[in-house]
């Protein structure tokens, strides 16, 4: 048998860079592709300019799909290149989805739908919210907690099962990598459920001053993301995702790391311990 050559899209990004990683460790061949430059087997790839699919198809077999940022509706860019890559022989695909995203539902969810219906193979990767979102300062959360010592949210007390991008990336190598297709879609959480308080808390032990949850209304929270640059529709629809988290609709934790990987899920307060002390 022919071994595997996979695809990761989005291969500079944070799940996309250790998905490589961890396949180039299991021995796979891995081609990658950005809209940037990268050494090794790697393609220019722009969801928006189908001119750059083929050449990022040609010759793989399985493919890491990472949607497009800051688009609300990606199924309109990702469907056709699903269909391409059926089409040039890719029999495996993973997609990067979101717990907050069923099966079926607008965007992602139709995607995911399109993959489980279409494809030979297939996974799809439903992670909870990214710890590294409160320590990233291009993101929202970690601008205004590393500048501001504060997390801004319209979402109450609700429960997040808050994860690592290396736990869900770890999940996402072995259903690329394992010799038997998955076929599932994989709810991926950390090992606890945190409401933002608890976050601001374990933050603030951790970087050593104080950082405070501020509870804003939904108007707010909209405003705000729109004031820092965010186009309008996406910032509607982070915000119904802060009220869905205030609903209950995150407040799960699962066994998927462990049962996949067989070792347990990083807890926030080791990953912020361990953050802070690779800050030196």
């Amino acid at each position: 048998m022919t071994a595997p050559r996979v695809l990761v899209l989005g291969a500079t990004g944070k799940t996309g860079s250790r998905v490589a990683s961890g396949l180039v460790a299991r021995g796979l061949a891995v081609r990658t592709a950005s809209r940037g430059d990268a050494p090794g087997d790697h393609v220019r790839f722009d969801w928006a300019d189908p001119g750059t699919h083929d050449a990022a198809l040609a010759g793989v077999t399985r493919a890491y799909l990472v949607a497009p940022a800051l688009v609300d509706d990606p199924a309109r860019l990702m469907l056709p290149f699903v269909t391409r890559a059926l089409e040039r022989g890719v029999r495996r695909l993973v997609l990067l989805g979101s717990s907050a995203v069923p099966d079926g539902a607008p965007g992602l969810g139709t995607v995911a739908r399109a993959l489980r219906e279409q494809a030979p193979e297939w996974a799809v990767l439903r992670p909870s919210w990214f710890m590294q979102n409160f320590v990233d300062p291009h993101h929202g959360h970690g601008a205004s907690l590393l500048r501001d010592g504060e997390i801004v949210t319209s979402t109450g007390d609700g429960r997040v099962g808050f994860v690592d991008v290396a736990d869900i990336a770890a999940v996402g190598v072995h259903a690329l990598a394992d010799e038997r297709s998955h076929d599932a879609a994989h709810v991926i959480t950390g090992p606890e459920a945190l409401s933002h308080d608890e976050v601001a808390q374990i933050a603030g032990h951790a970087l050593g001053r104080p950082v405070r949850h501020v509870r804003v209304d939904d108007e707010t929270a909209r405003r705000r993301l729109v004031d820092l640059g965010m186009p309008r529709a996406y910032a509607e629809l982070l915000v119904g995702l802060d009220v869905a988290i205030r609903g209950g609709a995150e407040a799960r934790v699962t066994d998927t790391v462990e049962r996949i990987t067989g070792r347990p899920p990083r807890s926030f307060a080791a990953f912020m311990t361990a953050w802070q002390a690779a800050r030196g």
